[in-house]
């Protein structure tokens, strides 16, 4: 991935949108999905337009061209930034969930807790208290 970011670094990429020129730390900074603006997922699918149009072109007597290398490297760093992102974003839910159990598990437990005290007839109870 290194390779990608210093070709990127090498050729100062920026990326064409609505609100201007973005460059690739620009990129970090966006939403994956917005209605509002512009988002890392309107980024990828413009470049990947241009890239299937520039692979569209047929000749049955020259040779089909290549797609533009500048323009696989933005949409493959965008893709990159993307799939990054979205595991950060798996990754945070995930932690979120865990922890969500945990304060669950932890108040069943407190309730547990307190309901075997409250079962303890007076004698466990005062044996309980001489212990402290």
């Amino acid at each position: 991935m290194t390779d990608l970011f210093q070709a990127a670094s090498r050729q100062k990429l920026r990326f064409e949108t609505p609100r201007g020129l973005l460059s690739i730390e620009d990129l970090w900074d966006l939403p994956l999905t917005s209605a509002r603006s512009v988002s890392l997922d309107t980024i990828a699918l413009d470049l990947h337009a241009e890239l299937k149009a520039a692979t569209d072109v047929v000749s049955f007597v020259d040779q089909t061209a290549k797609p533009d290398e500048i323009l696989q490297l933005k949409f493959d760093l965008v893709k990159y930034v993307i799939d990054v992102r979205k595991a950060e974003a798996l990754e945070t839910r995930q932690a979120a969930e865990r922890r969500e159990a945990k304060q669950r598990l932890l108040a069943a437990l407190d309730r547990k807790r307190e309901q075997k005290i409250e079962t303890m007839s007076e004698e466990e109870i005062n044996a309980e208290l001489a212990k402290l």
